[in-house]
């Protein structure tokens, strides 16, 4: 006998109705939580307030806008080309994490340049650990959404996902049926929330932060390469990706991971420092 789970959980929050839902819930509570993270850190500094508040609006909007263009022309930009309007539903699913983090970098690098004046990783070093708990909570939306689920699996945890898209469904004497399998959502969150207390811990227990950048590549490192390792028990997010040794999300991943060894090294050798404006 095979045990396991048999997930039938609904995103929705009200009968019939898709919007508003879990999946929303789960996203707006990991960016609430992430605020109050990084303010703790603004306060602790004696940042201006004023400061956290545009933070907020750069970033809740990279976020979105860059994770769900990342998952329309890194992933199914042949299915959007012929509907373009569906690009914003993003309430039916459909962001990409690497799209995100581009975004995000770019809104920074304006944050850094308008708003704070400061050398670029100095945000970069205080956000990550916020971001790093956001992207657990939306892990754990995909979840409730039956969606960026596993390749199949007879190991005791599995999930058999009850609502997951009839694309993925199996066929087992000669039925399509939903099978066990790896909960890889539940992976990515449980490897994001570590990721959250380790750099929670490099900011308010060590002197990483004085290294510009040393915390940022540490993150680069625990995020994309946890994404990497997961990507080999879940499904290609891309039709491509049947067959093929390293999938998108891999490739996707391995510049990230590298950026964030070379960054460590740099910031060893203190040679990503530069001169800071004024508050």
């Amino acid at each position: 006998m095979i045990l396991g789970i048999e997930w039938n959980v609904s995103s929705q929050l009200i009968d019939g109705w898709n919007t508003p839902n879990l999946y929303g819930l789960l996203f707006v509570t990991g960016l609430i939580i992430g605020f109050y993270v990084i303010k703790k850190m603004f306060k602790n500094e004696g940042v201006p307030e004023a400061w956290l508040d545009k933070l907020l609006i750069y970033v809740v909007i990279a976020t979105i806008v860059g994770a769900r263009l990342g998952h329309v022309f890194f992933y199914d930009w042949h299915i959007y080309k012929e509907n373009p309007i569906d690009i914003i539903k993003i309430w039916e699913g459909g962001l990409a994490s690497h799209g995100g983090a581009i975004a995000i970098l770019i809104a920074l690098f304006l944050y850094s340049r308008y708003v704070s004046k400061r050398n670029m990783f100095w945000i970069l070093d205080r956000i990550v650990a916020p971001i790093a708990i956001a992207g657990c909570f939306i892990r754990l939306g995909n979840l409730v959404n039956h969606e960026i689920i596993g390749e199949p699996t007879t190991l005791p945890w599995g999930f058999k996902f009850m609502q997951e898209s009839m694309d993925n469904m199996v066929v087992v004497d000669g039925q399509l049926q939903h099978v066990y399998r790896h909960p890889a959502q539940l992976y990515e969150a449980i490897g994001y929330l570590i990721s959250f207390f380790v750099l929670h811990r490099f900011y308010w227990q060590t002197t990483m932060k004085e290294k510009k950048g040393m915390i940022f590549g540490f993150f680069l490192i625990f995020i994309f390469g946890w994404r990497f390792i997961v990507e080999f028990v879940k499904v290609g997010q891309a039709d491509r990706d049947a067959g093929m040794i390293i999938n998108t999300g891999q490739w996707l991943s391995i510049p990230f991971v590298l950026a964030g060894i070379i960054i460590i090294f740099l910031a060893s050798k203190k040679m990503l420092q530069k001169k800071e404006g004024k508050q």
